[in-house]
């Protein structure tokens, strides 16, 4: 909260749209079904429910942030605009060839993913820029004019520029942009030295054409968004959370929608980091389950990690190098679909298969009766004792076991000759397993061993399933907090305005140019800064240097983050003691007598984040007694057990709550197993501890 104002936090999920509300020290929230057609109505719909509950109007609220999955959506659904490339003469296939790489090696029928534009739609232009900047062959204007005319009555609704070398050297893209200006002033454009200036044209140039596919759509959507919400009464402004974990205005985000594919869990690492510099907690992993994915994140030192490149719409069990790559900031996180709305089937094999499909919020799981047939992990969770059918999203939406029974039955009991409860079982422990895995991937590729990491779980679905996947990958200590429920939404509240601007120009250290090094970290510096000033005017803003380092002859690099005055007096010998550091840490060791190169610079301009209030340690009481019991399901021990049932409300600072017991609350249920107990910490936040 800043300066007793009320602030509106929106998160936008594949089943869920979840609505916070801070006002001074109290906090109001609610979740509400995602309305596909029009998301800005599920928005409206739950401003007026916190508001209400605060009794307060949308005119006194003061700001809104918000994120979303349009954009993440619209590329996995291919249902953005008519697009066309436009890129250097014998280039078009770039998209299509991609890296050659194979994800899975020994695949035989090995299919990759269709190019996000057809060959029809993609068009090159004769020029040519080397890769130091000089032109090598001019631009033919007259050629791009007739060009643009072609474009203009093919009806195309945006256009996405890529030509080689450009993020050198951005004058003939900037020329293309003026002759479509001219000629085709309705159609959008983007140029990928703007959106991506960065080396390796693949990324760059599919990155360039997923944020001109989408953007139409966004910024469609993000005028709607604010028109709907002035009607509404809630005249403020509306700022947008990024993939970087900061927050930027409308106009940015509608210029560069790209940077919003990963806003929603992107605010989840941020309000694991805030609960993690609480505890003083170094070593974390955050992990998010919300209805349609879950998603698993390392912070070190209260710090997301981050990366430059990912991948969205992966197509092939969610292997890496199966999907799109998007080359932009982003926090670094291993998303795959395992949310409460994954759907489960039988193989070929027989064995049970849980996402990557969701029942989203239309029709939901069965146990809904919106019309789902296919049973999901809600519907298991439900049958496994885990939910409450009475109580679930707070007694808004009941849930029907009858209907959860019948699709278990139907899809999993009856071709595996299984009980109800066994297929429940299985669907719960293959999911549960499916994220374990995933966050083992993910902490052997950056270098780290789970064991002595705290995990902070949160989302509508982690806490119902965070105790299991801590069993299984002997984590002793979790973290669910207040208001894990919509952990996302209330991340968007602590996220500081920031953008990171970045610029490949290749250098190796026996070249270095001290003097352009300087004059690379200004100018990006420039660039951040500005960004971060047309949200935030008056606020102090500070600079985060990174640089990306390899030996010569790797074909990836790693980055290194620099000390300011590293930045600013650069020295080639200290940049090789951070890198040898750096990959030391990440390789357990260095190549000796090999040549550094650098390939890409990046500059992170943000205001501070918001001092936090340190968790104080609690007095532990003696264990609270339960006030109703209910049967629920333990999977490490495969039986049911009589489990202590506890409101969260009612639980005080100290409180103890002996395992197994489900502790409820509006937005969520946490299962604590009979290998747990768990804690009311002075901050609210419950530890679930592994049993002496």
């Amino acid at each position: 909260m800043q300066g007793g104002q009320a602030r509106l936090g929106v998160d936008i999920g594949g089943t869920f749209t979840d609505v916070v509300l801070e006002t001074g020290a109290d906090r109001f929230s609610t979740k509400v079904l995602t309305t596909y057609a029009a998301p800005e109505h599920a928005i409206v719909e739950g401003m007026h429910r916190v508001c209400a509950d605060a009794g307060i109007s949308p005119a006194q609220i003061s700001q809104i942030i918000h994120g979303t999955t349009l954009a993440t959506n619209a590329l996995i659904e291919r249902r953005g605009a008519k697009t066309a490339l436009i890129t250097t003469e014998g280039f078009r296939d770039v998209i299509e060839m991609r890296s050659e790489s194979r994800f899975e090696q020994y695949d035989l029928n090995l299919t990759l993913p269709a190019p996000l534009l057809p060959r029809n739609r993609r068009y090159v232009v004769r020029e040519r820029i080397d890769a130091d900047g000089g032109v090598l062959v001019p631009l033919d204007g007259e050629a791009v004019a007739a060009l643009a005319d072609e474009l203009r009555d093919a009806g195309y609704d945006s256009v996405a520029v890529g030509l080689l070398h450009s993020y050198v050297n951005d004058t003939h893209e900037r020329m293309i942009r003026d002759v479509l200006a001219e000629r085709m002033p309705a159609a959008m454009v983007s140029l990928s030295s703007e959106v991506s200036p960065q080396m390796r044209e693949y990324e760059r140039f599919n990155t360039t054409v997923a944020n001109a596919y989408i953007k139409p759509l966004i910024k469609s959507y993000l005028g709607r968004l604010a028109d709907s919400l002035r009607v509404a009464g809630a005249d403020c402004p509306v700022f947008l959370m990024h993939s970087g974990g900061g927050i930027i205005d409308l106009a940015t985000a509608a210029e560069f929608p790209v940077r919003l594919v990963e806003s929603g869990p992107a605010g989840g690492a941020v309000f694991a980091a805030d609960i993690a510099a609480r505890h003083g907690l170094d070593r974390v992993l955050s992990f998010d389950m919300g209805g349609t994915t879950a998603k698993i994140c390392l912070i070190r030192d209260q710090i997301p990690k981050t990366a430059r490149v990912f991948e969205v719409a992966r197509t092939y069990r969610f292997k890496k190098g199966s999907g799109m790559p998007i080359s932009i900031p982003v926090i670094d996180m291993v998303e795959i679909g395992a949310g409460g709305g994954s759907l489960a089937h039988v193989d070929a094999l027989r064995q049970i298969r849980v996402g990557p499909e969701s029942a989203g919020s239309e029709p939901g799981p069965a146990c809904y009766g919106r019309g789902g047939q296919r049973p999901a992990v809600t519907d298991a969770d439900l049958i496994l004792g885990k939910l409450d059918p009475a109580g679930f999203a707070g007694g808004r939406i009941p849930l029907d076991p009858a209907q959860s029974a019948q699709a278990l039955s139907n899809a999993l009991g009856a071709p595996l000759d299984m009980s109800v409860q066994d297929a429940a079982h299985g669907l719960a422990e293959v999911v549960d397993e499916n994220m374990a895995n995933a966050a083992r991937v993910h902490a052997v590729e950056n270098g780290e061993d789970l064991a002595g990491f705290t995990m902070i779980a949160f989302g509508g679905a982690a806490p119902l399933h965070a105790a299991r996947l801590c069993e299984k990958l002997g984590i002793d200590r979790c973290l669910v907090p207040s208001g894990a429920g919509v952990g996302s939404a209330i991340g968007f509240l602590r996220a500081p305005f920031s953008f990171e601007a970045t610029r490949s120009v290749f250098m190796r250290l026996s070249a270095f140019d001290a003097d352009a090094v300087a004059g690379i970290f200004a100018d990006l510096t420039e660039q951040a800064t500005t960004f971060v000033r047309s949200c935030d005017a008056d606020a102090p803003i500070t600079a985060d240097y990174k640089v990306y380092m390899r030996y010569s002859g790797q074909g990836w690099e790693i980055p290194v983050t620099l000390p300011a005055q590293d930045a600013e007096h650069p020295d080639p010998d200290r940049f090789l003691a951070l890198f040898e550091a750096a990959y030391a840490a990440l390789f357990s060791r260095t190549v000796a007598g090999m040549e550094v190169e650098i390939t890409v610079w990046a500059v992170n301009a943000t205001t501070p984040k918001a001092a936090v209030d340190p968790a104080t340690p609690v007095t532990v009481s003696p264990p609270v007694a339960a006030r109703n019991q209910r049967d629920l399901f333990d999977a490490a021990q495969g039986i049911s057990q009589i489990a202590g049932v506890h409101a969260r409300a009612d639980l005080a600072s100290g409180a103890t709550v002996i395992g197994p017991a489900v502790i409820t609350e509006d937005e969520t249920s946490i299962i604590v197993p009979a290998s747990r107990d768990a804690v009311v910490l002075s901050d609210g936040c419950i530890a679930l501890q592994r049993k002496e």
